[in-house]
């Protein structure tokens, strides 16, 4: 898988952390530089680790189901990305406190990071370098939920359900990708 699509895919992950990090700074009274360093690297990890242990599932059952691993990896990605747009589109005000406690942190961490779990399970099923993917998607959230933290300081909630809405449809986009490419491979293949 090229870099260029696991940045994408980094991106639209990040985009729960980011959404979440605006909230925390929507929380705080002024920047807190202590604070968006944690916010990022609990999200950061969490967003790394989790694809690792989906990818190390999926391999187990890569070769029972490798006839239908693309429509996997598009079903979960549209799922994933559908759920971000639902989010996103969803006009409930959500409330976020300012702390970063490590229980908080976690359960946060840990919310926003089940999608990169489905997405790991799909990387066992491509020729992906695993370890790049997973430093890619751990460093590209911890910086958009460090700049969470200063957008929702300054800007307030106005980004938020935006962040989302781009973070689905890129998942989506992702998703459309492989299963295209893999189809119009066995057309192609077939009419050769």
């Amino acid at each position: 898988m090229p870099i260029w699509e696991l940045f994408v895919i980094s991106a639209g992950l990040a985009m729960d952390a980011f959404a979440v990090s605006i909230c925390k700074g929507l929380s705080l009274q002024k920047m807190n530089i202590r604070s968006a360093f944690i916010v990022g690297t609990y999200f950061g990890s969490f967003q790394a680790l989790m694809p690792l242990l989906g990818y190390i599932t999926g391999r187990h059952f890569s070769c029972a189901i490798a006839v239908y691993d693309h429509w996997i990896a598009f079903i979960l990605l549209g799922i994933i990305g559908g759920n971000m747009i639902r989010e996103a589109l969803n006009q409930e005000e959500e409330s976020c406190s300012s702390s970063v406690a490590a229980g908080d942190m976690i359960i946060l961490a840990i919310a926003t990071s089940i999608d990169a779990l489905a997405v790991g399970v799909t990387f066992a099923f491509f020729p992906v370098h695993i370890l790049t993917a997973i430093a890619l998607i751990g460093i590209t959230t911890f910086v958009l939920s460090f700049i969470g933290v200063k957008v929702g300081v300054l800007f307030g909630s106005r980004y938020k359900s935006k962040a989302e809405f781009f973070g689905g449809a890129a998942l989506i986009f992702m998703g459309i990708k492989i299963l295209f490419e893999h189809l119009s491979f066995r057309v192609y293949s077939f009419l050769k």
